[in-house]
């Protein structure tokens, strides 16, 4: 069987999505402000790659016989964003405090895996950064 790649670069889609996150509503914080209630938290953006080698319906078939739906987010663990990448699959960044960090992973082990290829990518708000040295700041 042959594999068709899609035209569209995974690099691209990143930029469009980071780009899109910019202009959210909770991205709308003065600079350097943080979230109340997040001191002690870490951010972790997660990397679900479609399965193309099934169906919508067989990783919507799979999730629910595993649980996923019901078992993500753990207790304690925030959704900040999630969004469906065309092609790639879906990007999830959550907010937690690093004690959780094992009840993510096991969620997405038990439930998730076989519907999706995984990657976890620890992640900070570079905003404040970026506005600071667009503007000039030191």
């Amino acid at each position: 069987m042959r594999q068709v790649r899609s035209p569209f670069p995974v690099s691209i889609a990143l930029a469009v999505t980071f780009a899109l996150t910019l202009t959210l509503p909770g991205h709308a914080r003065p600079p350097g402000e943080k979230p109340a209630g997040t001191e002690g938290t870490m951010l972790l953006t997660i990397f679900m790659r479609h399965d193309q080698g099934k169906t919508l319906e067989e990783i919507n078939a799979h999730l629910d016989r595993t649980g996923f739906r019901k078992n993500f987010p753990p207790p304690g663990v925030e959704v900040v964003s999630w969004y469906v990448m065309m092609g790639v699959g879906q990007v999830v960044t959550v907010r937690l405090p690093p004690e959780k960090l094992r009840d993510v992973n096991l969620a997405f082990e038990k439930g998730a895996w076989g519907a999706f290829r995984t990657e976890f990518y620890p992640t900070y708000d570079y905003r404040p950064i970026w506005e600071k040295t667009r503007a000039g700041a030191p």
